[in-house]
């Protein structure tokens, strides 16, 4: 599982910098070092790698998050996967900078460059009411937690099925566990509560999801894949340990 999104762009970086260095050292021409040079053909290639998946996933299939949020997820699915919490290749990104009208769940299969589900997901009633604009990372706050999670095992509560997700962001999402921070199913989250009301019901601060995908959602992505919930909010972006090197 280790470096799994490595496979997909590694060798063309590793090759792409190989053939960089050597021309940059057979050129007599050359006025920059080839160790310059040559990191700053690598950090392109990564960039650049990075969006030709979103363009394989993007021909593969109808929708996909935003290509900014793409690039964010990624960003620390590779981390995590490099650390060994990875075992499944599923990457689930929630992007709240959309309205709780629209399917703003995309949970991407990394290994086959397929989406697996585009979805509705609710967020905390203190969070926001068609939007998401407030966020917290304490116990009994009632808002949801930016960052990266991992999906942990399931259980059966007072909402059904359920799925622990473990945050790996200290100060923005590492009381999750302790605050029952988990996906589920709702019937607030399905489109017809959209119709009635003119937006999602909102959670505790659980990304809850409709009912009726709910089991079968949970059981794709539990057993260590990667969560992304994403909002253009300036501390997390400032701060986040998996954004910044």
């Amino acid at each position: 599982m280790k470096y799994r999104i490595l496979t997909v762009v590694g060798v063309l970086i590793f090759s792409f910098a190989f053939s960089s260095t050597t021309e940059i050292n057979n050129s007599k021409e050359s006025k920059v070092a080839p160790e310059l040079s040559n990191e700053i053909e690598v950090k392109k290639s990564l960039k650049e790698k990075i969006a030709d998946l979103y363009e394989t996933f993007s021909v593969k299939n109808s929708t996909m998050p935003n290509l900014s949020v793409f690039e964010k997820a990624i960003s620390g699915y590779n981390k995590l996967d490099e650390s060994g919490k990875v075992s499944n290749p599923l990457l689930t990104v929630i992007d709240f900078n959309l309205s709780s009208k629209k399917k703003r769940m995309w949970i991407l299969n990394m290994d086959t460059q397929e989406v697996v589900f585009n979805t509705y997901v609710a967020h905390g009633k203190n969070t926001g009411a068609e939007f998401a604009k407030n966020f917290s990372n304490k116990v009994n706050s009632h808002q949801s937690s930016l960052g990266f999670y991992v999906t942990g095992e399931t259980y059966y509560g007072k909402n059904g099925l359920s799925l622990f997700i473990d945050g790996m962001e200290k100060g923005f999402n590492s009381k999750a566990r302790e605050r029952y921070v988990v996906i589920h199913g709702a019937d607030y989250a399905e489109p017809d509560f959209i119709k009635r009301i003119g937006r999602l019901g909102r959670s505790y601060g659980c990304p809850a999801v409709p009912n009726k995908i709910a089991k079968e959602l949970i059981h794709k992505i539990k057993g260590k894949s990667v969560v992304y919930i994403h909002k253009s909010d300036e501390s997390y972006i400032q701060n986040s340990e998996f954004l910044n090197v």
